[in-house]
């Protein structure tokens, strides 16, 4: 699982510091480098509904371990100096840690069921170091190696977890580690679509991912209009990701402690908002917001994570849970940075962009807090609350009496 979680992030972050010598070496269009950058957040979301089903028709380890490969091979020839092969190459990287993404929520909760909280905690960590690793180290990388040596790089860890996945996805070696589960009913894509609270859980992570991926896209240049210098605005692009880090393991441990996570809803998007109207409104003192915002984003994104697990009754619902919302998620992730990129170019300003983010907090607060409530998400378009299941228990034990 350690393996898994740094790989689905690093062939994504480590690519956008080298998109510069990308460009110059094989005359990319602007339009070409604006695609580039898109592309893997587009991935993200379009290839996420694939994963449930490949698990249930070959098993989580088997799809995870081709999810690995194809990610290697992706990372692989995006490095080979021609555009065709370099957006390939991006399609294939972004289509194997889509796949990883989806399934992870349903490994954690298969194995860990009763420890959601860390083992989420965990991975949103090692996802979050191993990213930030990879954007630092690829400037030097290009500079000992190339850029293409650079991109190609990602492929080796790829390998090595695909190599391990593919030893556990073997006939009988998941059962000799451990107790074989009980069955899990079969669930289809088509039944999670009339379930309301699985939209919730799709909504609030679809709106976070919007807002987490618009901001790093955006913020620098934000920062850049409101007054302060390149290496300024640079600087507060890495705060914001650096104070969610620690976040990212303390988040999803105290939800899963929680009957219900409302109130932590309530904070993120308290936080969200206040540090948004703070830049727009207030933005001398900009270095205060960012870290306030880092705060915001750095917890929304593990809490929604976390939702996938605590929402679902068994790994396949977890699977199936997550593939939903987090094509849903990324979808809207891809499409917003573009969004509010065309409201700047229309507007000539970031305020209006800033304005809309702001009223993105409402929505985003009405769907995590009927996502946040107690339940479970079930088959066929159901809710299990728990307190039915109290008051069925009861009853029960009257007729009994």
């Amino acid at each position: 699982m350690i393996l898994l979680a740094v790989n689905l992030r690093a062939a994504i972050t480590g690519t956008s510091p080298l998109i510069g010598n990308v460009r110059q070496a094989l005359a990319l269009s602007g339009t070409e480098v604006s695609v580039l950058a898109t592309l893997p957040v587009l991935c993200l979301g379009a290839f996420a509904w694939i994963a449930p089903r490949l698990a249930r028709r070959f098993g989580t380890q088997a799809a995870l371990c081709a999810a690995l490969w194809v990610l290697a091979l992706g990372a692989a020839v995006r490095a080979v100096p021609w555009p065709t092969a370099l957006f390939a190459g991006t399609v294939l990287a972004g289509a194997g840690i889509a796949v990883g993404n989806v399934l992870l929520p349903a490994i954690v909760k298969d194995h860990f069921g009763r420890r959601i909280g860390l083992f989420t905690g965990l991975t949103m960590t090692l996802m979050a170091v191993s990213g930030a690793l990879a954007a630092g180290a690829a400037v030097p990388l290009a500079a000992a190696t190339g850029w293409q040596a650079a991109l190609a790089g990602w492929a080796v860890p790829a390998v090595l977890a695909a190599a391990v996945w593919g030893l556990l996805a073997a006939p009988g070696a998941d059962g000799r580690h451990r107790r074989t589960p009980p069955p899990v009913p079969r669930t289809t894509g088509g039944s999670l679509l009339r379930c309301p609270l699985a939209w919730w859980v799709s909504a609030f992570l679809g709106l976070v991912s919007l807002m987490f991926y618009t901001l790093v896209a955006w913020l620098p240049q934000i920062m850049r209009a409101s007054g302060y210098t390149p290496a300024q605005a640079g600087l507060m692009m890495s705060l914001m990701l650096t104070v969610g880090i620690p976040l990212g393991f303390v988040v999803p441990l105290a939800a899963a402690r929680m009957r219900g996570q409302r109130l932590l809803v309530v904070a993120v998007t308290a936080a969200q908002l206040l540090s948004l109207a703070g830049l727009l409104l207030a933005p001398a003192l900009g270095w205060a917001w960012v870290c306030l915002l880092g705060t915001a984003t750095g917890s929304a994104f593990p809490l929604a994570m976390t939702l996938l697990g605590l929402r679902a009754d068994g790994p396949q619902v977890a699977a199936d849970l997550s593939g939903m919302a987090q094509t849903i998620g990324y979808l809207l992730a891809g499409l917003g940075p573009l969004a509010l990129g065309v409201l700047h170019d229309v507007t000539d300003g970031w305020r209006a962009p800033l304005a809309v983010l702001i009223a993105l907090v409402v929505p985003e607060a009405i769907a995590g807090l009927l996502a946040a409530g107690p339940g479970h998400v079930r088959p066929g378009g159901r809710e299990d609350h728990p307190a039915k299941h109290t008051a069925a228990r009861a009853e029960g034990r009257l007729v009994r009496l």
